[in-house]
């Protein structure tokens, strides 16, 4: 089957900003501890991003396009034991807008829920006393959120997605410990894909696997409050339309800094990052994240 591509290569990139940032799986300070069992938690997330740059082949496309989103995330999750192994699972959904500006104007924002996703770890090894730490975790993205083959910015992927991920932390001076994690998405395959594969009529959107490292150091002040730094590469993730390969390869480097406050009524967390570099898609200049956290 046949498709027509425009001229712009701004729509065959735009499902680019899904996979490589919300589907990279970004690590908190000390998610890599692992939990005490029989607790439940409810973690409520406002999550901003801004994106000013397109790129293509570690080109500037030379236009001036402004993409920004706003989600409300909400978490629910409990831990427990499998075995002698702590673990726990969670599921997480929301709601939100993208909006398009710039020269992105004339296209329609998205507005509605996001998809879901559901998330079970394992610490295979896990020693207090010695603050080192090794955990496994299973990600399922089930594609809830708002979606329209009619339109090329969408805050559903419409496609479920998979990702394995492994983390491991240990300390490197009384106060400061190094968390190291990789991670893969494997995505299945969206047959609605129009406007957003540049196309008149639907086209199967594919995409190969995604693969994301980060590293940094976590920074205990006190009991209270808590600083870490992480630096992550991404790479992979290359798109096909109806089984043609896109050349757009995903690598990116970015970071993000995160403050952490423990109080008596729950855990709250500022965290804000941005692009280094990208090759292709959109760089984002600025990702800022609020977290509030209450377990029971």
């Amino acid at each position: 089957m046949s498709y027509k591509n425009t001229s712009c290569p701004l729509i065959s990139l735009a499902l680019l900003l899904i996979s490589s940032h919300v589907l990279a799986i970004d690590l908190q300070p000390n998610d890599i501890v692992a939990p005490a069992p029989g607790r439940t938690a409810v973690t409520i997330s406002y999550v901003n991003a801004q994106n000013n740059n397109l790129y293509v082949n570690n080109v500037p496309t030379g236009t001036s396009p402004n993409l920004e989103s706003n989600l409300g995330l909400f978490r629910l999750g409990h831990t427990y034991t499998i075995g002698s192994l702590p673990a726990v699972s969670y599921v997480q959904t929301g709601g939100g807008t993208l909006s398009p500006d710039g020269s992105l104007s004339a296209f329609p924002a998205s507005q509605g829920m996001t998809d879901t996703t559901i998330a079970t770890a394992i610490w295979p090894y896990a020693n207090q006393a010695t603050r080192t730490y090794l955990g496994i975790a299973a990600y399922l993205s089930l594609p809830t959120g708002e979606y329209s083959n009619t339109k090329a910015f969408n805050l559903g992927s419409n496609r479920y997605s998979q990702a394995l991920q492994v983390g491991y932390q240990r300390p490197i001076s009384n106060s400061i410990d190094a968390a190291f994690a990789f991670d893969t998405v494997w995505y299945g395959a969206n047959s609605q894909c129009a406007a957003a594969c540049s196309s008149l009529i639907n086209l199967q959107l594919t995409q190969k696997p995604l693969y994301s490292t980060q590293i940094g150091p976590i920074y205990r002040i006190n009991q209270t409050y808590t600083v870490a730094a992480t630096y992550v590469y991404v790479t992979g993730g290359e798109t096909a339309f109806n089984g043609v390969e896109r050349n757009n390869t995903v690598v990116t480097q970015r970071y993000f800094v995160s403050g952490v406050a423990h109080t008596s009524i729950g855990r709250f967390m500022l965290q804000y990052g941005n692009d280094l570099a990208t090759m292709n898609g959109f760089m984002e200049s600025r990702r800022l994240v609020l977290r509030f956290t209450k377990a029971f």
